[in-house]
């Protein structure tokens, strides 16, 4: 990067769910504009494993199921790098479907819930305060195109829409104190979850307008956006990147040409 790119010099930044994906991806990008990245995962040694090849990186284990975890990773940060400028939450959990709605029992449920919408609330309550004396804060949700259309996964798609909704809530509240909040929602992104299932992947890049899935570095671009001054004037918003999946059913689009 450029000295003209890095826009996030100077600046203290905590990630979750950062140890590979998205998170990872992230980490790298703000790292390399300047920033100095707390790296956060439930996996503490993966997550110290990433942290030692980004330059300036530090680390922590950190459960957003536990309040008293997250309030330890966010004073961690402020306390290794003097302020916190920007969170991201990227933390998440995503139980399969049983094949019957009746049979999805409350562990799973409540896990994903809990992880995906309570935890990012967990974080933000506990780094509000560090952002709001940064001057520069910035709050960016790593959400879901399943916040807004049915691709399966009921808990799941549940928690990221109402992570949407908590960011819009909290962009209110947090506005007075020069606070932005905003939402990334990815669709299908090429992460090691997928691991195995590549031929999958290649399927599903047909139903993308843009002819392929994501790759954790066009989310981490978005982040990077929105968490910077470039977005000085925006917050509440959902930024769907998605390679146009939800603007363009291509699947009936080839239906109709086909016949």
């Amino acid at each position: 990067m450029s000295s003209q790119t890095r826009r996030f010099e100077g600046y203290g930044v905590l990630i979750t769910g950062a140890a590979r994906g998205i998170g990872e991806a992230t980490a790298r990008r703000l790292a390399a504009e300047g920033a100095r990245v707390m790296v956060t995962d439930l996996d503490a040694e993966r997550a110290a494993k990433t942290a030692k090849d980004i330059a300036g990186a530090d680390s922590t284990g950190c459960d957003v199921g536990d309040r008293a975890a997250v309030e330890a990773a966010v004073g961690h940060a402020v306390e290794r790098f003097g302020a916190l400028d920007v969170l991201v939450n990227n933390a998440f959990s995503c139980s399969p479907d049983t094949p019957l709605l009746e049979d999805q029992p409350d562990e799973t449920w409540g896990r994903d819930l809990d992880t995906t919408l309570t935890g990012a609330f967990r974080c933000a309550r506990a780094a509000l305060p560090h952002l709001a004396a940064s001057g520069r804060g910035a709050i960016v949700n790593i959400g879901s195109v399943n916040a807004e259309q049915d691709f399966g996964n009921h808990a799941y798609s549940a928690a990221k829409a109402g992570l949407a909704s908590l960011t819009r809530t909290l962009a209110g509240d947090a506005a007075p104190r020069g606070v932005r909040v905003n939402q990334v929602n990815p669709g299908t992104v090429r992460t090691p979850s997928w691991a195995g299932r590549e031929a999958r992947l290649d399927a599903l890049a047909r139903v993308y307008p843009l002819g392929r899935v994501g790759e954790p570095e066009d989310i981490a671009a978005a982040v990077a956006f929105l968490a910077s001054r470039d977005a000085a004037w925006i917050t509440g918003t959902t930024l769907r990147v998605d390679g146009g999946l939800l603007a363009v059913n291509t699947s009936f689009a080839d239906v109709v040409e086909d016949g």
